[in-house]
């Protein structure tokens, strides 16, 4: 059962369309923020009478307890109602010491998390991501974290392994229809760019660089995916927590301290946002809507009072003058579409 389901877009020629918004299942991989299967089980059901039909996953978060909770979730849902990603790119190997001091946990999944971009290794991550979902197919299939923001000096090696073998494992999954559509997620636009000249690809996965705190992407890459039909996954549209926070002590930009620079950049929008009585949580989770190149967003909650409160932002109005404010100040690219609001009527 649940609510009336979302608007949904389409991702290219797949045949695969992606509720507007989508459950990012990161933080439901980590013990700390998602304890127990039951409270991660009323987060996604949640999000399920929400009318959200897109779920991703991948390995990485949780070692693998991510991928299990989203699969014992969606195992009696029939597979047309819904839209599964998970990613390649990492195996899992057995490290209970690992898991301890990366957790301090003893619920923590007991593996380390290895980089392989090999051919053997993208077909095997493939077959172990089937295993932990519990489920008999997955829809989109995202290469993940291969550009120098996760591999830094690894990054050449990296590359080179998945241009000698892992792309054409991906290539051979989407053909064989075992996957309908492939792509990559990362925190970085410019290694898709890169990936473009190598393959066809149908969507990408991009976090923390279609946000109200960076629009670069405006100056050549979103373009670039619009003439190429590749849809755009908007990733953390928080910027990891500071546009929901504000520049507080403790708060993180793209999961990391905030510069000073970004600090003052944060604050300006603080300002402009409180002049119009709206919380920068909304002008944040709202603003990728006006792009068509943004296909959907996937905000990252924990709880389900973190969902409810997200959601309440969506059907909430942010009048123009905010948006013109904003450009005005130089926060805002001048080429940057706004968003019709609400978002969810």
């Amino acid at each position: 059962m649940g609510g009336a389901l979302m608007e949904t877009r389409p991702v290219g020629e797949t045949g695969i369309r992606l509720s507007r918004i989508g459950f990012g299942s990161a933080p439901i991989g980590d013990v700390r923020r998602a304890p127990s299967d039951t409270e991660s089980r009323a987060l996604l059901q949640a999000v399920w009478d929400a009318g959200i039909r897109y779920f991703d996953t991948a390995p990485f978060y949780g070692s693998g307890l991510a991928e299990r909770r989203v699969g014992d979730f969606l195992r009696d849902k029939p597979h047309g109602d819904y839209v599964l990603s998970t990613k390649v790119g990492r195996l899992l190997m057995p490290d209970r010491a690992y898991a301890m001091e990366r957790f301090n946990d003893g619920r923590a999944m007991p593996f380390r998390p290895v980089f392989d971009f090999s051919y053997d290794g993208i077909m095997k991550s493939f077959e172990q991501s089937l295993q932990r979902l519990g489920l008999e197919s997955i829809d989109i299939l995202f290469v993940h974290d291969i550009g120098r923001y996760s591999q830094r000096e690894r990054h050449e090696a990296a590359m080179a392994q998945f241009l000698g073998g892992g792309l054409r494992a991906m290539l051979e999954l989407r053909a064989s229809g075992a996957v309908k559509a492939i792509g990559a997620g990362v925190n970085e636009w410019e290694i898709l760019d890169e990936l473009m000249n190598h393959a066809r690809w149908d969507v990408f996965l991009l976090a923390n660089r279609y946000t109200l705190l960076d629009q670069r992407v405006l100056d050549g890459f979103l373009p670039r995916c619009a003439r190429e039909r590749v849809a755009i996954v908007d990733g953390a549209p928080l910027n990891g927590g500071i546009l929901a926070t504000g520049a507080i002590p403790g708060a993180h930009f793209d999961y990391r301290p905030p510069t000073d620079e970004i600090v003052a950049r944060v604050s300006s929008i603080e300002t402009i946002c409180r002049r119009h009585g709206v919380p920068m949580v909304r002008a944040g989770l709202t603003f990728p809507f006006g792009h068509p190149a943004i296909t959907s967003i996937i905000p990252g909650p924990a709880r389900p009072v973190e969902f409810a409160d997200n959601m309440t932002q969506f059907h909430a109005a942010v009048p123009q003058a905010l948006w013109d404010d904003l450009r005005a100040a130089g926060l805002l690219h001048k080429d940057a579409p706004v968003p019709v609001t609400p978002i969810l009527r």
